[in-house]
């Protein structure tokens, strides 16, 4: 098997008319959900299967992605209103960005020659569907809901107005000083009254209810049970024993992260977003179906939802006595269509028979290390050094790049007067890496760095660490590819169980490539016999690190380090070339077409473009974008995407 050097571009489209029409939708849908609950929490998430088993939730994702993705919805859409403008001047902004090579990510292990295509063209161009730990496949294909004699009618959705549930959502949440909510019974009955008292409390945990007369007319007073304690905290008197305290569903979605998914959800249900458990977080950029559960709300409400929400469908209910964890997931199944494909029918049969047989190198992918001109690794080797002052210069300094103007003007601002207070006055939401930032040194002062980068979430501030170590990881294992390519060689590592061992002498022929693991950097690990341990150690003395002592003053910082395979071959690799006049139109069905009986596209036989059509399955924690780029020999950063589209679309 021969080792190959990267030398060609991937092709990428940044706008297309999906793209258009889906921001036509996500408007609609934003102004659907403020007319009924507010803002919701939007993040960004990319391509990867998730699980946290590489120190401390790793690859969750549950977190805000750094330089200014915000967890407002707000911040989307100021986003929105920011990206439109020519692809050229996108291009040149871009033209600061990484490429594969700037992270270490410089090999193949394929000798066939690359072609280029389009990936993600459209969003449904991309599905993505859950493996559970049980190795079943997550698929939406039933929306019935379980049968159930405690369930209330269906009238409890119907019965408040719009005002009511207006003024219910404000006592709920302690908006006003009002102790309670009356509503007038119209139509008295015992009947009409014990359907409003269900609904109360069904729709608005934590409330409780009455009936009184006032001036002869019945009114249900709307009280709350305990103060703030009760405040979405589901009731326990009021779910059946015999009932299971969890409602799995399997949740179908389009171009929404699952973090933004399930606020959404918890918006519309009026609970905390923390009820919910997953096993594992999904693109944005694609139709992802994965398994949520829910604690002590009934399948009825969800289903109720699938009438008010766009861009998702929940199905298959059941109840069960557990949550979901992260991390349990066996990986996720992976449909893609690259289209516009230039390779030949040759070419492409000896890609993805390579990505079957032998796999791809399992880099961390491009998203791991940010999109803009300073990358997030930097930031990581900063806190590693504890250099704070290098920390907070390279999070909130100026750079050049694509980036939202109210960044760019609040970095202006720091530069120009190093005043936290008049640098978050240019951000018009606060919930960005830099705006938590300078809260934290308004509140602790300039010489207290370290507790005002603590104002940051625990994840975002350990993304940047692990960022750091995936870059020492990519450089790493190119190294070791260059230098004993895909064979097994004394010196390697080897898992036998969940430790570490060396390949001896005489036992390497019992071992291949797929066997070979890797350490991330840490003080719980060990490192190759051979060139590439030494190579570790370089590398980390360049960095004014000592490899020998990665324990860290502040334990969050301490890192442990862990053990990646070097080489992933996917499982379930099918793929078929098809031909395609109409870029809009998708070249397979989804869940849900099935589900309302679309029938399957009709495709000429002689289109003018042809089209990849694969599907492979990952472990958690492998990138596929990774698994892409060795079939089109291509590198797949943003920075070389964006100038070939703009190339593209002259």
């Amino acid at each position: 098997m021969e080792t190959v050097e990267m030398n060609s571009l991937s092709l990428k489209r940044p706008h297309s008319e999906d793209d258009v029409a889906n921001a036509d939708e996500i408007k609609r849908q934003k102004t659907s959900e403020k007319s009924k609950t507010g803002n919701d929490s939007g993040q960004s998430v990319e391509t990867v299967t998730e699980q946290p088993d590489e120190s401390l939730l790793e690859d969750t994702k549950n977190e805000l992605i750094p330089h200014g993705e915000s967890e407002e919805q707000e911040d989307e859409e100021l986003e929105d209103s920011d990206e439109d403008g020519d692809p050229e001047s996108f291009a040149d902004m871009m033209k600061h960005g990484l490429t594969e090579s700037d992270v270490g990510i410089t090999k193949f292990v394929s000798s066939h020659k690359g072609f280029s295509g389009i990936l993600k063209e459209r969003y449904s161009d991309f599905v993505v569907h859950e493996i559970g730990k049980d190795g079943r496949v997550s698929h939406l294909d039933d929306f019935s809901v379980p049968v159930d004699d405690e369930d209330p009618s269906e009238e409890t959705f119907t019965v408040l107005s719009d005002e009511d549930k207006q003024r219910l959502e404000e006592l709920q949440l302690l908006k006003n000083k009002e102790t309670s909510v009356a509503i007038e019974v119209i139509e008295d009955t015992k009947e009409k009254r014990t359907v409003i008292h269900q609904a109360v409390k069904s729709l608005f945990p934590g409330l409780e209810t009455k009936t009184e007369d006032r001036d002869g007319k019945k009114y249900i007073i709307a009280y709350h049970a305990a103060g703030k304690k009760a405040l979405a905290n589901p009731r326990k008197h009021s779910w059946p024993k015999s009932r299971g305290s969890y409602c799995h569903f399997v949740l179908y979605k389009e171009n929404k992260d699952t973090m933004d998914a399930i606020n959404v959800l918890s918006k519309f249900l009026r609970v905390k977003p923390n009820i919910f458990s997953y096993m594992g977080t999904k693109d944005k950029r694609a139709i992802t179906v994965q398994e949520i559960a829910v604690l002590r709300i009934t399948a009825q409400r969800l289903a109720h939802l699938n009438k008010c929400l766009m861009n998702f469908k929940l199905g298959n209910f059941s109840y069960k006595n557990h949550p979901l964890k992260l991390g349990e997931l066996q990986g996720n199944h992976f449909t893609v269509v690259l289209r516009n494909i230039t390779g030949t029918d040759d070419q492409i049969e000896q890609a993805m028979h390579s990505l079957r047989e032998i796999g791809f190198i399992n880099y961390y992918g491009m998203q791991r290390f940010g999109t803009t001109a300073v990358p997030t690794y930097q930031i990581g080797r900063a806190i590693l050094q504890n250099n704070w002052n290098e920390v907070m210069d390279l999070i909130l300094k100026p750079r050049p790049g694509a980036e939202k103007g109210y960044l760019v003007k609040c970095r202006e601002e720091w530069a120009k007067t190093k005043d936290p207070a008049a640098a978050l006055k240019k951000l018009p939401v606060k919930r960005c890496v830099e705006g938590q930032l300078l809260r934290g040194l308004l509140k602790y002062g300039m010489k207290n760095i370290i507790s005002a980068f603590g104002i940051i979430p625990r994840n975002n501030r350990l993304m940047y660490i692990h960022s750091y170590q995936s870059y020492v990881w990519n450089n790493m294992v190119s190294k070791r590819i260059e230098e004993y390519g895909l064979r097994a060689v004394p010196g390697d590592l080897t898992l036998k169980g969940a430790t570490a061992v060396h390949i001896e002498e005489g036992d390497v022929d019992n071992y291949t490539i797929h066997d070979v693991v890797m350490p991330l950097p840490g003080f719980d690990v060990i490192y190759p016999k051979h060139k590439i341990g030494e190579a570790y150690k370089e590398m980390l003395v360049a960095d004014n690190l000592d490899i020998n002592n990665m324990r860290h003053k502040i334990r969050d910082y301490s890192l442990s380090g862990a053990y990646r395979k070097i080489i992933i071959r996917p499982q379930n690799v099918n793929w078929e070339v098809v031909a395609y006049d109409d870029p809009r139109i998708p070249l397979f069905t989804t869940d849900l077409d099935k589900l309302e009986g679309k029938p399957l596209p009709v495709l000429p036989t002689d289109g003018k473009f042809r089209a990849l059509k694969m599907e492979f399955s990952l472990p958690p924690s492998t990138y596929a974008t990774m698994a892409i780029r060795e079939v089109l020999k291509m590198d797949t950063s943003i920075k070389n995407q964006t100038q070939l589209n703009t190339t593209w679309l002259r």
